[in-house]
């Protein structure tokens, strides 16, 4: 137990991480993967909440000539059912979850309260955000921030595809350099894209440091915990 870095985390779920291998939809291998490193996280007692996106279904972006915010409301309603898959694959595997929207939708998730979010991470429960904040032009990411600051998670663990945080794509570029340290500063101002500029700025105000690390590797997510030196830390610049 003296070995575990952070006692209450966010980890922050693209929707393109759960497709696995897939180009889109729900690879049924990196669900249980996941929800099996999860699961290990509650056994060290660590308070896990998840922040899940959409993007395997559809990005708010992706509807050419459809008006924002109607194009930003579907992006949200995928992001719940992520989050019911995810909650399936961790309760197979015995893990009390609760799934929490934005948006109401009562018949299938709790809506979101605060309080309601702590108190289930105090039982050991493992909490699961969707719906984003339920307001259009708002990225998941910056639900991964401002929950993060809500319920007081002392990091946000932002699993990626890539490995870190490189000054240009690796997939393109092969000379493509890999940060192992930024400042919030340095992301905004770089535009490495980590996280979009509101995200950035919400966990630079609160102090909340963000760990960008490969999830093709699933023991990342331990090693995240337990301060090992993976991936790309984002903190403040000392």
């Amino acid at each position: 137990m003296s070995d575990v870095k952070y006692k209450r985390v966010i980890l922050k779920l693209s929707g393109e991480a759960l497709a696995g291998s897939k180009n889109n939809g729900l690879d049924s291998d990196t669900l249980v993967s996941i929800a099996a490193r999860v699961k290990e996280l509650r056994a060290l007692d660590v308070q896990v909440a998840i922040v899940v996106g959409g993007g395997n279904f559809w990005r708010g972006r992706s509807g050419e000539g459809m008006d924002r915010t109607t194009a930003d409301h579907m992006g949200m309603l995928a992001t719940v059912i992520n989050a019911l898959a995810l909650q399936d694959a961790l309760e197979r595997l015995e893990v009390p979850t609760r799934v929490q929207t934005a948006i109401e939708m009562r018949q299938i998730a709790e809506p979101y309260i605060r309080r309601r979010a702590i108190r289930h991470l105090e039982k050991g429960r493992v909490v699961i955000f969707a719906s984003g904040i339920g307001n259009a032009y708002f990225s998941t990411d910056t639900t991964a921030a401002l929950r993060a600051a809500e319920i007081e998670a002392e990091i946000i663990l932002l699993a990626k595809k890539v490995d870190g945080v490189y000054d240009c794509d690796p997939v393109k570029y092969k000379d493509a350099k890999k940060f192992d340290k930024l400042s919030y500063i340095d992301v905004i101002n770089k535009g490495l894209g980590v996280m979009d500029s509101t995200a950035a700025s919400l966990c630079m105000d609160n102090k909340i440091p963000i760990l960008v690390f490969d999830l093709k590797n699933p023991d990342n997510i331990i090693k995240a915990i337990m301060g090992e030196e993976i991936g790309t830390i984002v903190k403040e610049d000392n």
